[in-house]
């Protein structure tokens, strides 16, 4: 139900995407009637971005360093009450939530509180539970803790509010935008008030802080939010006060965050003497599903000891036309940052390697088999198998690789892959399957002539896949298979050949982090003369070769030309999986992620591609192999991914169209 007063609107929060805000004000230290004509230009800044829940710092509407001054009840608190009913009065024509702090005198005693507001109406009052009395700090002096409160309901600037931690702050007609707020020193606290709220549903957490500035204290508060964030699978907003704050011994820098789910979204520049203000989208819809996901966050449920209050919010309209103003990452599972993404890699192979080493101990089996095609799938399992047996002492001459040309193979990729098995030291063994494939189509009544059917293609790759398993037994080995994440996601492997293995190592890596993975190689890892052949390989469009070249010997069965570049269907994957995202959110994500790249018909046409084959193609992932898990993405049948592999994607279908 709406709040009173109000229509139901349009969506708060459409795909689960809300736009909200942290201010940091300059502060006049005991001049309420200031400070709340600074809250209002900063609102109104944030206000003219989209914002629709803005959080203001500790104690805004007085100043946190008042100190004694707090006792002084008609003229500073009763200052602060009537700044209070200025903001309520100002912002009557706005559905925007405000949430700003103030001290609150009740029952004969001072709280420390946040209040939240929208529209005019005072909606409820949060106090704060744990007071620092240490150090720098001594609010206790002043302040009482919300477990002295006497009552659960106040009156202030003409209106009266629940007032206690137990409130949560809901739009009704969004199950997933639900507020909680807890107050600076809470956070540091050993069990977080936010930790319950998160528990009690709210998905954004505000704190109201006013935490002074120590060499190394802003890294040291911007890791308590991201991993609050991610402990309570939550967005979470703080807002600390500014260097006008400073006053006697401490200075303060007005650190503004924004995080989501162990993420930070935005963050301010600290020592703004012109105020600061920072304002992002944080997706509520994730959160809920992450929620369901991870068993253990609803089983802590049972620790809740009281109940809570929800409070109703208007729906406050998104911004029009809807965009948003946080950044897309078109290439999710690729970490842009350099540094980031040379630690990943290293991670990725220590993954691998960990997995294929626990693997040849357990059987004992000291040789492998592996296709080398030179493609990137191939040529990734190869460098993971290499690093395997130094990481074992064992010989790479227990490497069996084996390139087997056949009617599509081209004369770049079987040199690239002569090359990269000379530069890698391991043995080489070339097999042509065109004679065993020829013979093959006489006993199936397959004529020479039709090379564009599925048989053709899939006979050969069938062919592949039995020499490489035979020879394994023969020699007494094991068969590493090559595909990986996004060939599995789109089924774009052959039943009963490269889908199956003996041990599959790049099931868990999607193909734009294949190529990283190789380039990383290349530049950190390589010998010269394997750098040369893996920036050849990488240099080759992606390709299964199994339809004869074109007249110049140039690859002519391009695999992106077929389905689409592999960038867009990583990204729909990812959302699919990890964000669980439907089509219509999937492509208003990718509308963003590859704005000015690829447009939306053509990011409709591939999602459409995309969804089909992911459906119909089931029965493959069905029955894959063993392969260690590398990220949070997975299709492994007995992990991450359960799905009936005759599942109906006629809803899917109907909301891409």
């Amino acid at each position: 139900m709406a709040a009173p007063g109000y229509p139901v609107l349009v969506s708060t929060a459409p795909y689960g995407f809300l736009r909200v805000g942290a201010a940091c004000p300059r502060v006049s230290v005991a001049d309420p009637s200031r400070n709340v004509e600074e809250i209002l230009r900063l609102a109104e800044a944030a206000r003219a971005q989209g914002t629709q829940l803005l959080v203001f710092p500790e104690l805004g509407l007085t100043g946190y360093t008042a100190g004694d001054l707090f006792f002084s009840l008609t003229t500073l608190v009763g200052g602060a009450e009537r700044a209070l009913a200025r903001l309520l009065q100002a912002t009557a024509a706005h559905r925007m939530t405000i949430a700003v702090g103030l001290p609150v005198a009740l029952d004969g005693k001072l709280f420390n509180c946040a209040a939240v507001v929208q529209g005019g109406r005072l909606v409820g009052v949060v106090p704060k539970t744990y007071l620092p009395g240490y150090k720098e700090y001594y609010e206790e002096r002043w302040f009482a803790s919300s477990r002295e409160a006497l009552r659960s309901e106040v009156r202030l600037a003409g209106q009266a509010a629940p007032f206690g931690t137990n409130l949560l702050f809901a739009v009704e007609d969004e199950p997933s935008v639900t507020l909680g707020v807890e107050i600076c020193e809470d956070l540091w606290a050993t069990v977080q008030p936010s930790s319950f709220h998160a528990l009690a549903g709210a998905t954004i957490l505000a704190n109201l802080s006013a935490s002074n500035e120590l060499v190394a204290k802003a890294e040291y508060r911007r890791e308590l939010v991201k991993v609050q964030s991610g402990r309570c699978v939550a967005a979470y907003i703080y807002a600390g006060n500014g260097v006008h704050e400073s006053s006697t011994d401490v200075v303060f820098g007005g650190q503004l965050l924004i995080a989501e789910n162990a993420v930070v979204l935005a963050e301010g520049r600290r020592f703004r003497r012109e105020g600061e203000l920072i304002v992002t989208d944080v997706d509520t819809e994730r959160l809920v599903v992450e929620r369901m996901r991870q068993t253990t966050f609803s089983d802590g449920v049972h620790i809740l000891h009281e109940g809570y209050r929800r409070l109703t919010l208007a729906p406050v309209p998104a911004p029009e036309p809807h965009r948003l103003v946080r950044k897309v990452d078109p290439h999710p599972f690729v970490p842009s940052d350099p540094a980031v993404l040379d630690e990943r890699c290293e991670e990725i192979f220590s993954i691998q390697t960990a997995g294929l080493a626990k693997r040849l101990e357990h059987t004992g089996v000291k040789r492998v088999t592996l296709g080398l095609s030179g493609g990137l799938d191939s040529t990734l399992a190869l460098l993971v198998v290499d690093r395997t047996f130094d990481l074992l002492s064992l010989p790479r001459e227990g490497i069996l690789a084996v390139t087997m040309p056949g009617f599509g193979t081209t004369e770049r990729t079987l040199q690239s892959a002569r090359e990269l098995a000379r530069a890698s030291g391991v043995h080489l063994r070339e097999i042509d399957i065109r004679p065993a494939c020829v013979q093959h189509m006489k006993d199936i009544g397959l004529g020479p002539d039709e090379t564009s059917c599925i048989a053709f293609e899939n006979l050969q790759a069938r062919e592949r896949t039995q020499i490489l398993m035979n020879l394994a037994n023969r020699e007494g080995a094991i068969h590493v298979g090559t595909s990986d994440l996004s060939e599995l996601a789109l089924g774009w492997t052959t039943f009963g050949g490269d889908q199956i293995s003996m041990y599959h190592v790049n099931c868990g890596i999607p193909k734009t982090l294949v190529r990283q993975l190789v380039a990383w190689v290349a530049g950190h890892r390589a010998t010269p003369p394997e750098r040369a052949v893996l920036e050849a390989i990488l240099d080759t469009p992606v390709s299964p070769e199994l339809l004869p070249p074109g007249k110049d010997g140039s690859v002519s069965q391009r695999t992106e030309e077929l389905l689409g570049p592999y960038e867009a269907h990583d990204f729909f994957l990812f959302c699919l999986l990890r964000l669980g995202a439907g089509p219509g959110k999937t492509l208003f994500l990718a509308g963003h992620a590859f704005a000015g790249r690829h447009d939306e018909d053509a990011l409709r046409k591939w999602l459409r591609v995309f969804v089909t084959r992911f459906f119909d193609q089931q029965y493959k992932r069905s029955m894959s192999p063993d392969g260690p898990k590398v990220g949070s993405v997975s299709l492994s049948p007995r992990g991450d991914w359960r799905m009936p592999s005759d599942a109906s994607k006629a809803a899917w279908l109907a909301e891409l169209e």
